[in-house]
């Protein structure tokens, strides 16, 4: 039985702008960039749009607030519009985890502006983009796993011989059952292994940013 308190409530409040932001964004970056190489698939099924209803995934979003691990619906991408399929699906992978370091550095900014007029650290405010920054932070180095069918593994895959990239692959559709695998292993094991790779780095990431996270 899971036991929400109102602290708890009030996290999600000021978490919630933050993560609906990096979610929405991410993926119309990906499928924005898919069109511009060619590919007017997401175009097409009417994703390039920031309306937030075409992009939540129902049991994701549930998922984000029981388990703290969600997701979106992802953009659907045809590689056979490219010129380089490879190289295209590079690019596209590449464009949700850029979009949200930018979307991350423009929190911080914001996070900034209000500590230099007086903002109180106690304030909403303060505190959504303070989760801003932390959100899409971690959006963009989770995604950058090479695990099927994150963003890094199609970035994983163009440096692959292609042969090894295709079976490499292939994996995709066990991607999921792996994801839950390793977050569950930590969590119920101690062996955190996303934690301790992916919490350094935001933490390195968010001090450049100058936002201790």
């Amino acid at each position: 039985m899971f036991n929400i308190t109102a602290q708890d409530i009030q996290v999600y409040l000021t978490l919630a702008p933050g993560l609906l932001v990096a979610l929405v964004f991410h993926e119309v970056a990906h499928g924005y960039v898919a069109y511009l190489l060619g590919d007017p698939t997401a175009k097409s099924a009417g994703r390039l749009t920031l309306n937030p209803l075409k992009h939540l995934d129902p049991i994701g979003t549930l998922a984000f607030f029981f388990v703290h691990f969600g997701w979106a619906r992802p953009v659907p991408v045809n590689a056979r519009y490219f010129k380089d399929p490879r190289k295209g699906m590079m690019f596209t992978a590449m464009a949700g985890p850029g979009i949200n370091f930018i979307l991350a550095a423009l929190f911080a900014g914001a996070f900034h502006l209000m500590s230099m007029f007086g903002l109180s650290p106690r304030s909403a405010l303060y505190a959504v983009a303070y989760y801003g920054v932390f959100v899409n932070l971690i959006l963009a180095a989770f995604n950058l796993l090479p695990i099927p069918p994150l963003d890094g593994s199609n970035v994983l895959a163009y440096f692959l011989p292609p042969r090894a990239a295709y079976k490499f692959m292939s994996m995709s559709r066990y991607g999921f059952i792996i994801l839950i695998a390793i977050i569950l292993l930590g969590r119920y094991t101690g062996l955190d292994i996303v934690g301790r790779v992916i919490v350094p780095l935001v933490q390195g990431m968010g001090s450049l940013l100058g936002v201790p996270l």
